[in-house]
């Protein structure tokens, strides 16, 4: 029995693109060689896929997300950026993530002042991130 492997998208040397140059067919042992473009989701790390697969599993639903994967909202998204990045696609803010940054330096600021109790920033910190 041949035992068949995944596809490497990075080296596990130095972390660079890998190429495909070959192709053979186990049954008839047709060769096929040249320079082949892998596919953009085989440079995702094994951790990244499992994300992906968890992400689509539960339709997008960050909620579920954060549940099955027992991560805080943050760090939800910054796994997606990380994906989207890894895919080749710009990563940008959001007026919404603006506004939220904003929110929560402006909730810093007054427990700085001492406006509001470590206690009361606390809440209001955990409102602002949804």
């Amino acid at each position: 029995m041949v035992v068949k492997r995944k596809i490497l998208g990075r080296c596990p040397a130095c972390g660079s693109n890998l190429e495909v140059t070959r192709f053979q067919c186990f049954e008839c042992d047709t060769a096929i060689e040249g320079r082949f473009e892998i596919c953009r989701f085989c440079l995702l790390s094994r951790e990244q896929r499992d994300f992906v697969e968890t992400f689509l599993r539960v339709r997008g639903n960050i909620k579920e997300v954060e549940r099955e994967l027992g991560m805080s909202y943050p760090t939800v998204r910054s796994r997606l950026d990380q994906v989207l990045r890894t895919l080749g696609y710009e990563v940008g803010r959001t007026d919404e993530d603006e506004r939220a940054e904003e929110r929560r330096r402006e909730i810093l600021s007054r427990l700085n002042r001492g406006e509001i109790s470590p206690e009361e920033a606390v809440r209001l910190l955990r409102e602002t991130r949804g």
